[in-house]
């Protein structure tokens, strides 16, 4: 990609400078350089405003109640993962990070979730079927309030910036059970693989 990259930048400079152009692409540069800084402001300060609610939340114990919520839906889609692994409860607090739009938030509670699974991982050079699930709703990244696109637009100027909310809500929706549904015909071809806490023993 870096080649592709450095390949289209320099033939829009030869372009630029045969032509007698190349004033527009100094220009283009600083512009773009000016917006990507302004952009970076505006995630900053959503991010940070949508991290601080996460911390409020979380201290004030309402993440945890939403994870005990979201707990019987992740049990039935991890039905390898044993009821009382942390693995559930990081699965569901990271599915609440990502559908409050808080990537950066969900990254390393997801990180957490697949270093547990991967405890109950039988073949450690390959992933179960629950990191693929795990990993399956991470990349369609269900969410109800999507912060980041909603600091995008509103630097770009947007006048109404949250009515992306509903129609990313739609979209988000159908991907998420779209990648549920796939990995879950998928996992038909790799049976499941049975571990008991001796075995986690064993495998540390």
């Amino acid at each position: 990609m870096n080649y592709i990259w450095f390949f289209i930048i320099l033939i829009s400079i030869l372009s630029a400078a045969y032509t007698g152009r190349i004033n527009e692409v100094v220009n283009a540069i600083m512009k773009g350089a000016q917006t990507s800084i302004e952009i970076a402001l505006y995630l900053a300060g959503i991010m940070a405003f949508w991290l601080g609610i996460m911390k409020i939340a979380e201290k004030s114990g309402l993440v945890a109640k939403i994870s005990l919520l979201l707990k019987p839906v992740a049990k039935k889609l991890f039905q390898e993962v044993p009821e009382d692994n942390p693995a559930i409860g990081d699965i569901a607090m990271n599915f609440s990070a990502n559908a409050f739009g808080l990537s950066n938030a969900a990254t390393p509670i997801g990180i957490k979730a697949m270093k547990e699974l991967q405890k109950l991982n039988k073949d450690k050079k390959s992933a179960s079927n629950a990191m693929c699930t795990l990993l399956a709703m991470n990349t369609a990244g269900w969410q109800l309030v999507p912060a980041t696109v909603i600091a995008v637009l509103v630097a770009n100027g947007s006048k109404n910036a949250t009515e992306i909310v509903f129609p990313t809500l739609i979209v988000t929706t159908i991907t998420f059970v779209s990648a549920i549904v796939i990995v879950k015909v998928l996992e038909k071809f790799s049976p499941p693989q049975k571990q008991s806490a001796e075995r986690d023993g064993e495998n540390d």
